[in-house]
């Protein structure tokens, strides 16, 4: 029996395959408001046509100055609702599901006039002239005022007809710098408790979230700067946010800061071990990610326990039909949209 092609189910959601789409910023909103428009509907619905099971929109932040850059993807108004409405149900026509990644830059902000973040270091090692600006650190009457940015902004996914949340807490964005004692410098309460900050945004996603909805948290599980935390620290803060609330957790590594001796080589599946450590240790279900292009080895990385879904970012922004393509050579079977039969089959 193979794995890519069999369904998957967390709580009230199940897929049709385990194949995802992780979140990919495409930096193509119009005029700053935070909208996605056409480029946007066709990005996705052609991976929905393709055959994904699930696809998570990319990073969409909870206020402006909370962009990676001004051309990203924001939901801090209502009146961004229906633009959202307008992809999810048309990915819908096709058979997947489609989750939203929610979140904040923090320092990594680059279009912000100030940066926030959880303390006012800078990210060591750029060159100043391409670096965000000297970040700001919220005190702590900002921080809790940032959770509930967050909820609403969970809220208003929901309303838009998402069918799963993801919470970013990797890369180095917020939710990472505040759980990242390399960052993380406070004396408060948010840097006594290193994952105050995160629990909190979880505890306030599920409030506005059906019961039945699954909650993502997507991971770093090392940092790769020198000095950087490691995986038990990374599964100390993932076993609080999973008491939390959270359902499944995305794993993924680094992007905090320039790399140093930590970061591991970037071959194919070179992060199915960490995929595997947060399954076994956690008892919740993971997505793997990390140059799994290759169908055989996505189908491996399932078939060996590894992880429970496999997103493909690289290989779907190469081939929209990606999924198709991969169980036709993992399964031989595939059924294609009717459109497209008579060009994608069993050769």
């Amino acid at each position: 029996m193979t794995r890519l092609d069999s369904s998957f189910s967390c709580k009230g959601l199940t897929l049709k395959n385990r194949i995802v789409m992780p979140p990919m910023c495409q930096y193509s909103v119009d005029a700053n408001d935070g909208m996605p428009n056409d480029w946007h509907f066709v990005h996705y619905v052609s991976r929905a046509v393709g055959g994904t099971g699930l696809i998570i929109m990319e990073m969409t932040d909870v206020e402006p100055d909370g962009r990676i850059t001004d051309r990203d993807l924001g939901l801090w108004s209502d009146e961004q609702i229906p633009a959202f409405e307008r992809i999810v149900k048309e990915v819908h026509k096709y058979g997947t599901k489609i989750g939203i990644q929610i979140a904040h830059a923090g320092r990594k902000a680059e279009d912000a006039p100030t940066p926030v973040g959880a303390s006012e270091l800078p990210i060591p090692g750029l060159d100043p002239d391409r670096a965000p600006r000297p970040p700001r650190a919220l005190d702590t009457g900002e921080a809790r005022a940032m959770v509930g940015k967050f909820r609403d902004a969970v809220r208003r996914a929901v309303q838009a007809g998402f069918d799963v949340i993801e919470l970013h807490g990797a890369h180095g964005y917020l939710i990472h710098q505040f759980h990242s004692p390399g960052i993380n410098n406070r004396s408060d309460e948010y840097g006594q408790d290193l994952s105050r900050f995160g629990a909190e945004i979880v505890q306030a996603a599920r409030s506005v979230m059906p019961k039945d909805m699954p909650l993502i948290m997507r991971m770093s599980t090392v940092e790769y700067m020198d000095g950087g935390y490691d995986l038990e620290h990374a599964l100390r803060i993932a076993q609080r946010y999973r008491e939390a609330g959270v359902d499944m957790f995305d794993v993924s590594s680094g992007g905090e800061a320039p790399p140093g001796r930590n970061k591991p080589a970037n071959h194919p599946g070179y992060q199915l071990p960490f995929a595997r450590a947060f399954k076994q240790a956690l008892g919740a279900p993971v997505i793997a990610v990390g140059h799994l292009d290759h169908p055989h080895l996505a189908e491996a990385a399932l078939a060996n326990g590894d992880a429970d879904l496999v997103a493909v970012g690289r290989g779907m922004l190469n081939d929209p039909y990606w999924a198709l393509h991969a169980m036709m050579t993992v399964t031989r079977k595939v059924d294609p949209p009717a459109q497209y039969a008579r060009g994608i089959y069993i050769r």
